[in-house]
C-alpha cells in the first residue's frame, strides 16, 4: 500500500496501461498457443507494440480529461483559499498525487470547519456585548434621568431632597464616565501600537503600596489583608510598573469586595524558573465552574444583582486580562464555591 500511496498521474497511467496491456497480451498469446492461430510471432509483437500505445493514451486521456483535471479545479479552489496565495501560482498547479489532493481536501475542510465555530462563536460574544454594554449603559442613563426629571418637576425647590438627588446624578454620571475610560483603556490595551513601558522594580514592594491605599477599605469590611508565610521575595520584576499596580490594584479590590467578612485575603510570591508567579487569594464566596470561562469577558458578572451593588465598571478584570496579554503574560483562576478564589499571574524577571 504504500508503495502506491504517493503516484502522479502519469504513473497511474503508466501502471494501469501496463495491468491492461499484460492481461490482453496473456489472452492474445494464449489464443494463438491454442488454437495455432495462423500469426507469425513478429506480427503479434507488432500488434502488442500497437495495442499498448493505443492503452496508453487512451487512458491517460480518460483520467486526465474526466477525473484529474475535476479534481485539479477543486484543488485550485481550496488553493485560493489559503493565506493569500501568488495568483500566478493558480494558473500552473504541480503535478499531484490524488493522495497529495485528498489529504489537502481533508485538511481544508477541517479548518472550514474550525473557521466557520469561531466566527459563531465571535457572534455569540458580539451579541452578549452589545447587550451587556447597552445594560451597563442604560442603569446608571436612567437613574440620572430619574433624578434630573424629578429635580425639573419641582423637586429641586425641596431642599430635603435636592442636594441629595444632585449628588446621585452625578455619582450615576462618574459611572458612566468609569465605563467610557475603562473601555478606552481596553481599546488601547489591544491596539498593536500600544507600548508598555517596562522597567525593574520590586513586586511585593508594589504590592505593599497598594494594600497600604486598600487599607481602609479592607478595615471597613473587617477584612485582613496579609502576605504568605515564606514568601518575602526579593527577585526583581521587569515589567510596566503603573500597568501591574492596575492589575493588582483590581484583583485586591475584587478580593476585599468578594471576601467573607473577618476572612483573609493573602498574597503569595514564588520563582519560577525565569519568572515571579504572583497570586491573590481570598476566603469569600467563590465562583462556580461554569462562570470561570466567562470571567475576563467584558461586563460579565457571576452575580449582577451583587456585583453592581459592589460597583465598578464591570471591566476590570478585562482589563487585567488585556494588560497581561500586553506583557506577553496569562492569568488563571481556580476556585472553589464557599471556599474562596485565588488569580494568578506570571511576570518575567529582571535580569
Amino acid at each position: 500500500m504504500v508503495l502506491f500511496k504517493n503516484l502522479s498521474i502519469r504513473q497511474i497511467v503508466s501502471y494501469t496501461t501496463i495491468l491492461v496491456w499484460l492481461v490482453q497480451m496473456a489472452i492474445m498469446f494464449s489464443l494463438w498457443f491454442f488454437f495455432d492461430l495462423d500469426v507469425s510471432l513478429s506480427w503479434l509483437f507488432l500488434i502488442a507494440a500497437g495495442t499498448f500505445a493505443i492503452f496508453y493514451f487512451t487512458i491517460a486521456y480518460i483520467l486526465e480529461q474526466l477525473i484529474f483535471r475535476k479534481v485539479k479545479l477543486i484543488y485550485k479552489f481550496i488553493s485560493h483559499t489559503k493565506a493569500n496565495p501568488d495568483k500566478s501560482k493558480l494558473k500552473s498547479l504541480p503535478t499531484l498525487s490524488i493522495d497529495n489532493v485528498s489529504e489537502d481536501v481533508v485538511d481544508w475542510a477541517e479548518r472550514k470547519e474550525e473557521e466557520l465555530e469561531a466566527m459563531k462563536s465571535l457572534e455569540t460574544y458580539r451579541k452578549n456585548f452589545v447587550g451587556n454594554i447597552s445594560h451597563e449603559l442604560k442603569t446608571p442613563l436612567f437613574s440620572i434621568q430619574g433624578y434630573l426629571h424629578t429635580l425639573l418637576d419641582g423637586a429641586i425647590y425641596d431642599e430635603e431632597i435636592n442636594v441629595d438627588y444632585v449628588r446621585r446624578a452625578a455619582k450615576n454620571a462618574q459611572r458612566l464616565g468609569n465605563i467610557v475610560d475603562d473601555l478606552e483603556k481596553i481599546n488601547k490595551l489591544e491596539d498593536e501600537s500600544f507600548v508598555i513601558e517596562k522597567m525593574s522594580f520590586s513586586v511585593r514592594d508594589l504590592a505593599k503600596e497598594i494594600v497600604g491605599d486598600l487599607k481602609k477599605m479592607a478595615e471597613k469590611k473587617e477584612i485582613n489583608i496579609k502576605f504568605k508565610e515564606g514568601a518575602a521575595l526579593t527577585s526583581m520584576v521587569w515589567a510596566d510598573k503603573e500597568a501591574i499596580r492596575q492589575v493588582l490594584s483590581n484583583l485586591i479590590v475584587n478580593a476585599i469586595k468578594y471576601g467573607s467578612q473577618n476572612g483573609d485575603v493573602t498574597l503569595s510570591f514564588y520563582e519560577v524558573e525565569s519568572k515571579i508567579l504572583i497570586e491573590v487569594s481570598d476566603s469569600g464566596i467563590g465562583i462556580e465552574e461554569k462562570h470561570l470561562k466567562h470571567l475576563f469577558d467584558r461586563f460579565y458578572r457571576v452575580k449582577s444583582s451583587r456585583s453592581r451593588a459592589e460597583g465598578g465598571s464591570g471591566l476590570g478584570l478585562s482589563i487585567v486580562k488585556h494588560t497581561l496579554e500586553a506583557h506577553g503574560e496569562k492569568i488563571f483562576v481556580r476556585s472553589t464555591p464557599d471556599v474562596g478564589t485565588t488569580f494568578g499571574f506570571t511576570l518575567p524577571k529582571s535580569k
